[in-house]
C-alpha cells in the first residue's frame, strides 16, 4: 500500500511540474508576440497635419480632428493597460470576473491581450491573439485552447480593427488596405483589407468628434448553436484622455449582439495606461 500512495505521488508531482512548464512555455510566447508586434512600431513616424484628412467623409474628418491632436508622430502600435470585468456567461447569468490585463494591438499586423481575472476563489488566466486563444485555470489547469484556423483568425481580425479606433486612430489613416465611407452625418465606416481579410466598422462621432460608439459584423460563434457566422458585435467608448497626443477613451463597454435585445456586454475595462513603445534608429526598444 505505501509504493501504491509513492507511485501516486509520484505520478501527481511530474503532472503538476509538466502542467506548471507548460504554462511558463504559454507565458513565454505570449511576451514574444508581444515584444514582435512592439518591433513593428514605426522608429521615425510622419506627424499629423490636417491635410492627412483631404476627401474623407465629414465624420471621419471630426474623429480624427478629435482623436489626433496636430504634430501628433503617427504611432500605429501601443501598449494598453487595465482592468475591469470580463463576462464568463450570458446576458441572464453574466458571471462576471475581476480582471486585469496587458494589450499590444498593432493593427493590420495583430494584437496579444494578457488577462488574469477571478471572483473569490476562482482564477482564470491567458491570452487571446490573432492565432490563439488559450485559458487556464487556477494557473494549471487548461480550460481552453483555440486557433490555428481560418474561423479564429477571421474573428480575431474584426476585434482588432475594432479596438483600433479606440487606442490606435492613426493606424486607420487613409492609405494602403484602409478607406473610410460615409454612412450618415455622424456616422463614417472604415474598412480594412489586409492578407485576404475584409472587415467593416461603423464608427458613431459627437458634434466634436468624440468617437462615441463602434459596431460592425463580428464573424463568431458566440451563439447558442456554436455556429460561425456574422453577428453584431460593438461596444460604447467614454471617459477620454490624451496619451501622447492622442484623446483616446478609458472606459470601453463590449459585447455580442450589439443594438439587440440580446446584447451582452461581456467586456468592460477601464483603461489604466496607453503607452506607444518607442524604438531609436536601429529598431532597438528605447
Amino acid at each position: 500500500m505505501k509504493i501504491f500512495f509513492l507511485i501516486l505521488l509520484i505520478v501527481l508531482v511530474a503532472t503538476a511540474l509538466a502542467l506548471w512548464f507548460w504554462r511558463q512555455t504559454d507565458h513565454a510566447s505570449d511576451h514574444a508576440a508581444m515584444a514582435r508586434l512592439a518591433a513593428l512600431q514605426p522608429t521615425a513616424p510622419e506627424r499629423f497635419d490636417v491635410s492627412l484628412l483631404e476627401g474623407l467623409p465629414e465624420p471621419a474628418q471630426r474623429y480624427f480632428r478629435y482623436t489626433i491632436q496636430p504634430g501628433t508622430p503617427l504611432y500605429t502600435v501601443a501598449r494598453i493597460s487595465m482592468t475591469g470585468k470580463f463576462g464568463m456567461g450570458n446576458r441572464e447569468s453574466p458571471d462576471y470576473m475581476d480582471m486585469q490585463a496587458s494589450q499590444v494591438l498593432a493593427m493590420p499586423e495583430g494584437f496579444v491581450w494578457k488577462m488574469g481575472a477571478s471572483r473569490g476563489a476562482l482564477r482564470v488566466s491567458g491570452s487571446d491573439t490573432e492565432k490563439w486563444t488559450r485559458f487556464w485555470l487556477m494557473g494549471l489547469l487548461p480550460v481552453a485552447r483555440m486557433g490555428g484556423d481560418a474561423d479564429h483568425t477571421r474573428s480575431a481580425f474584426g476585434r482588432y480593427v475594432a479596438e483600433s479606433v479606440f487606442w490606435t486612430p492613426a493606424a486607420l489613416l487613409p492609405g494602403q488596405g484602409v478607406k473610410w465611407e460615409l454612412v450618415d452625418v455622424n456616422t463614417a465606416r472604415v474598412i480594412v483589407r489586409h492578407n485576404g481579410m475584409e472587415q467593416a466598422v461603423d464608427v458613431v462621432v459627437a458634434e466634436d468628434g468624440r468617437p462615441l460608439q463602434v459596431n460592425f459584423d463580428r464573424w463568431t460563434n458566440a451563439n447558442s448553436e456554436k455556429v460561425h457566422r456574422l453577428q453584431p458585435f460593438g461596444g460604447y467608448l467614454s471617459e477620454f484622455r490624451e496619451f501622447d497626443g492622442f484623446h483616446l477613451p478609458t472606459r470601453v463597454e463590449a459585447g455580442n449582439f450589439f443594438a439587440t435585445e440580446n446584447y451582452f456586454p461581456f467586456f468592460i475595462a477601464s483603461v489604466t495606461g496607453i503607452e506607444f513603445p518607442k524604438h531609436d534608429a536601429l529598431g532597438h526598444p528605447e
